[in-house]
């Protein structure tokens, strides 16, 4: 939430999330996505700062608690990381288990095109 204050100096928290559009003419208003306004002090630049600090704020909490313990997963192939990892499911071969789930790998890189180069002349004459 940010706090923001209204014309008569009460202050109040709005969810930045839920607004759609900020106008400054010449006051600020805050439009939300269900159609309220709310008209307060603060310009225009410094309620974006407001929600960008916001934004920063909440993805700095979820990479930066130690508390919150990182989600379980399943070692894809020999690796064993406690990060996000990237698999493909195979389907089912019909004897109703689930899918297979292999590692990623990066694609083998193909040879250097080593064909000379050609050119070919431009045709020649008017039509």
């Amino acid at each position: 939430m940010i706090v923001v204050t209204r014309l008569n100096d009460s202050r109040f928290a709005v969810n930045p999330d839920l607004i759609e559009r900020i106008h400054e003419t010449p006051d600020t208003t805050l439009i939300m996505v269900d159609g309220a306004k709310y008209i307060v002090t603060e310009p225009m630049a410094a309620v974006i700062e407001m929600i960008a600090r916001y934004r920063a704020r909440i993805v700095s909490l979820a990479y930066d608690a130690p508390d919150v313990a990182a989600p379980a997963t399943q070692p894809l192939g020999s690796r064993t990381s406690t990060g996000p990892q990237l698999g493909i499911v195979r389907g089912s071969r019909g004897d109703g288990g689930g899918g297979l789930v292999s590692a990623l790998r990066p694609a083998p890189e193909a040879p250097a095109a080593t064909a000379p180069a050609t050119t070919t002349p431009a045709p020649t004459g008017a039509r």
